[in-house]
C-alpha cells in the first residue's frame, strides 16, 4: 500500500506559479512511477505529467510543455510539479498517482491521492 498526499494548491493570478508536492508513505517510493493528473469541473481527468522511478523517463501533456516541470526526490519520498505561467485553463483539482510501471494514461495507476485544488484567476 502507498499513501499519497498532495499539497501546494491554492488561488493564483494568471501568469503566476505554484509548486505542488506529492508526499508518499508506505512501500519503497523509489519503486514507483508517479503521474500528475487534473480534472476540471465537468471534464474528464487528464494526465499532466509523469516521471519514471529513476527520472529516466518524463512525459508532459502538450498543454503544459514548457510551463510545468515534474521532478522527484526519492530520499524525501516526494514528487513535485512546478507550474509556471498559469492560466485559467489550468484551473482544476490536481491529483498524483503511483504505479510500479511508467504510464502516460489515466488508467492503470494503482494508488491515488485525494487531490488539491488549483484555481487561476484571470
Amino acid at each position: 500500500q502507498v499513501l499519497l498526499v498532495e499539497s501546494g494548491g491554492g488561488l493564483v493570478q494568471a501568469g503566476g506559479s505554484l509548486r505542488l508536492s506529492c508526499a508518499a508513505s508506505g512501500r519503497t517510493f523509489s519503486n514507483y512511477a508517479v503521474g500528475w493528473f487534473r480534472q476540471a469541473t465537468g471534464k474528464e481527468r487528464e494526465i499532466v505529467a509523469a516521471i519514471s522511478r529513476s527520472e529516466g523517463r518524463i512525459y508532459y501533456a502538450d498543454s503544459v510543455k514548457g510551463r510545468f516541470t515534474i521532478s522527484r526526490d526519492n530520499a524525501k519520498n516526494t514528487v513535485y510539479l512546478q507550474m509556471n505561467s498559469l492560466n485559467s485553463e489550468d484551473t482544476a483539482v490536481y491529483y498524483c498517482a503511483a504505479d510500479p510501471f511508467f504510464r502516460v494514461t489515466v488508467s492503470g495507476y494503482t494508488y491515488w491521492g485525494q487531490g488539491t485544488q488549483v484555481t487561476v484567476s484571470s
